[in-house]
């Protein structure tokens, strides 16, 4: 079977996920347990706050810059938002202050780790930071019994990633795709998988990203491993392969979101990609490809999670459902053209009067077909015992 190959001409306004970095550990956590700090962990009857929801009609979101629907005469309105008030009552107060997980973590920690409230009712965050939440017990679970449309429409690959099983306490917010992108012109042929990357008439032209989190898995899929259960043996496996390709020169740099400049310039043939970010390159430049490779890609998600102590959790879990009305995640969706956890939405998209909205139901860097998905897996996240070994090892090979 072939890759997937994708040319979309349709623009993303901003490309959130390349802001991610994923350095840091848990480690220094575990360190103030031995040192007589308080622990960490928080264990579950300490979640929970007093809930006033039924007086108090409304609710503090942080989330990341660009990541909502704007109304296109006036950006301060934000129509899914205001939508959800009217039908509830309920007023958003929306803040976007999340520019990085680290730096988020860093910034709600200390009140989190102490038993404190945050002053936010509902996060955005990378899953694999939402695993170090989970783990530390610093979310609520959230009611299904009043969440029917995340019940009902949550794709099914999405639905019980390993660090959440039955996703208790995440819920996806928007989902992409890691896989590689190229200059079809630049190179003169097609790519079909992670080995093509180490071909002789790519060195020096070649990037990876500089994150762990961000980078292992792809290269993993390379090698044929199922990412959901991968080893510490596969880990190892892919840094020594990458150790190799630094080593050769195959490997230009490692690089956070300046991949994108590298491509456009033509310094890079090809490089490890987020499918978003790939929407909007193709935009000024149709020879820019994206291929979800033939051995696989990863789906990866940013999850909305309600922190412990918040005091609008009842109002935080109806706006969560609000957003799995395929009628809103529909809207959301051709706003911000990232993968859509609510597969019903690509029928109310085809239904649209607006011809080019109704194009997006055919974009599978949004709704991925089922040749994509078949392709697509969601990793087991990096364990906190695994972590910094593991963290220290990636750091040493990309310089950091």
């Amino acid at each position: 079977m072939l890759p997937q190959e994708v040319r979309l001409p349709v623009p993303s306004p901003f490309s959130r996920r390349s802001l991610l970095r994923a350095v840091g550990s848990t480690a220094g956590l575990g360190a103030l347990a031995g040192c007589g700090v308080r622990a960490a962990y928080v264990a579950p009857g300490e979640r929970a706050g007093v809930d006033v929801s039924a007086t108090d009609k409304r609710l503090i979101w942080a989330n990341w810059p660009l990541y909502i629907d704007t109304d296109d005469d006036d950006p301060t309105k934000r129509p899914t938002l205001g939508a959800f008030t009217k039908r509830t009552g309920v007023s958003v107060d929306y803040v976007e202050e999340i520019n990085d997980n680290d730096e988020f973590f860093g910034k709600i920690s200390p009140s989190l780790m102490n038993r404190q409230e945050t002053g936010r009712d509902l996060i955005v965050i990378s899953d694999w930071m939402c695993a170090r939440f989970v783990r530390l017990g610093w979310v609520q679970e959230m009611d299904r019994d009043s969440q029917p449309n995340v019940a009902k429409y949550l794709d099914p690959l999405l639905r019980s990633p390993a660090f959440d099983p039955g996703r208790e306490y995440t819920v996806p917010y928007q989902s992409g795709i890691t896989g590689i992108a190229y200059n079809r012109r630049g190179l003169g042929r097609e790519l079909r998988g992670v080995a093509d990357l180490w071909a002789g008439d790519l060195k020096g032209r070649v990037t990876l990203l500089s994150g762990l989190d961000e980078a292992f898995a792809l290269l993993m899929q390379g090698n044929g491993v199922d990412i959901t259960k991968w080893t510490a043996d596969d880990f190892h496996t892919v840094c020594d392969q990458v150790e190799k390709q630094v080593g050769s020169g195959q490997v230009r740099r490692f690089t956070g979101n300046d991949y994108t400049k590298d491509l456009v310039s033509g310094d890079v043939l090809a490089c490890q990609a987020y499918s978003g970010d790939v929407i909007q390159l193709q935009a000024d430049n149709p020879d820019i490809r994206f291929v979800v490779p033939e051995e696989g890609g990863e789906l990866w998600s940013d999850s909305l999670m309600i922190p412990d102590l918040a005091r609008h959790k009842t109002n935080a879990e109806r706006l969560v459902d609000h957003y799995y009305d395929p009628e809103v995640a529909a809207e959301l969706a051709a706003w911000v053209n990232y993968v859509c956890p609510v597969p019903a939405a690509q029928a109310v998209l085809a239904d649209s009067d607006d011809e080019e909205t109704a194009a997006l139901a055919d974009n599978p860097l949004i709704f991925p077909d089922e040749a994509m998905r078949a392709r697509l897996a969601v990793a087991r996240d990096i364990t906190s015992t695994e972590r910094l070994g593991f963290t220290r090892r990636w750091n040493t090979i990309v310089g950091l």
